[in-house]
């Protein structure tokens, strides 16, 4: 598990392909005696685990699916990406719960700046739409933010200066490619909505209606 709180941006030295996987090396500043061998990795909000380290740098195996459900594949040495090691158990969590596993790509469309501020509006498909709620969390490569406005199937976020001047955002431009992972609780409260309405008991929106509950 992860925060969304961004711990270094890191640099893509490699992402050598072999077939349809491949190998990410990532230059880092993060402290790599900090980093075991194995330990997870969240690289543009997907984890992965680490399988070499040395020289500055931490090295991936990067998986097909992982490849073809993200925007990993599309990285380049010179690339910059955010870095986060996995939350540890009494660590604050200042961001919100982030697993790490993308729930689709999204692109940037459209981006201005207001007082210092950075609007960024999204585009993502349809059927991951229903999971982002204004006020809501979501992770944008690995960032925690909060959405500011949905309007179909897009939404906005606000970036504050410290964010931008801390994560890749302020490299973003409109069209660019970005990893989307929405708040895992509205799932979950979907699939328990969905199995319990099937078996025709627990918690429904009709019961809840009948109750007084809505």
């Amino acid at each position: 598990m992860f925060t969304g709180l961004i711990e270094d941006v890191g640099t893509v030295r490699a992402l050598d392909r072999s077939g349809t996987a491949g190998r990410l090396v990532v230059m880092t500043a993060l402290p790599l005696e900090t980093v075991a061998i194995g330990d997870s990795v969240a690289v543009n909000g997907a984890c992965l685990t680490v399988v070499t380290k040395g020289g500055g740098a931490l090295a991936f195996d990067v998986s097909p699916e992982t490849l073809s459900r993200t925007a990993l594949g599309g990285l380049s040495p010179g690339s910059r990406v955010n870095l986060e090691r996995a939350l540890r158990v009494g660590d604050r969590l200042g961001g919100h719960l982030v697993t790490g596993h993308i729930d689709c790509v999204a692109t940037v469309a459209a981006r201005r700046e207001e007082s210092g501020n950075i609007i960024f509006s999204f585009s993502l498909p349809p059927e991951n739409s229903r999971y982002v709620i204004a006020k809501g969390s979501v992770a944008i490569d690995g960032i925690s933010l909060t959405v500011n406005s949905v309007s179909g199937s897009g939404f906005t976020v606000n970036v504050i200066p410290h964010t931008a001047a801390m994560t890749t955002l302020r490299y973003r431009k409109p069209g660019d490619p970005v990893n989307v992972e929405t708040d895992i609780i509205g799932r979950y409260v979907e699939r328990l909505l969905g199995g319990t309405a099937a078996a025709g008991g627990g918690v429904t929106l009709q019961s809840l209606l009948e109750n007084g509950f809505v």
